[in-house]
């Protein structure tokens, strides 16, 4: 299995999520982390299996949730550049692209 490596904002935006789930019913907020470590955990086994996406990317959909989980294959590693919402103008991230090198952003699963 490939490692996982997220963008600062990518895990930024898991957690407002998550947070926003809980908010609204505990166990919701834990259905979307659980949903989405599924999601990363599936690309990160199978990285080709994702839908090609925008700009290179490929993306994993969680199951029953709106969003797309954007992400780069770098070698053995699959590097998460957003938990995006469906409802979100589509590419928002793409200024995150510059950010692969592996000595910026050190947060993985």
């Amino acid at each position: 299995m490939n490692s996982v490596r997220f963008h600062a904002e990518a895990r930024a935006e898991l957690v407002h999520e998550v947070g926003f789930y809980t908010d609204v019913r505990r166990s919701l907020g834990e259905r979307f982390d659980k949903a989405v470590k599924a999601a990363v955990e599936q690309a990160a086994e199978f990285p080709d299996l994702g839908s090609p996406f925008l700009y290179g990317t490929r993306r994993v959909i969680p199951k029953k949730f709106h969003f797309s989980i954007v992400y780069l294959t770098l070698g053995n590693e699959i590097f998460i550049v957003a938990i995006a919402p469906d409802s979100r103008r589509p590419g928002y991230w793409r200024g995150r692209m510059g950010d692969v090198s592996p000595k910026k952003h050190p947060s993985s699963v």
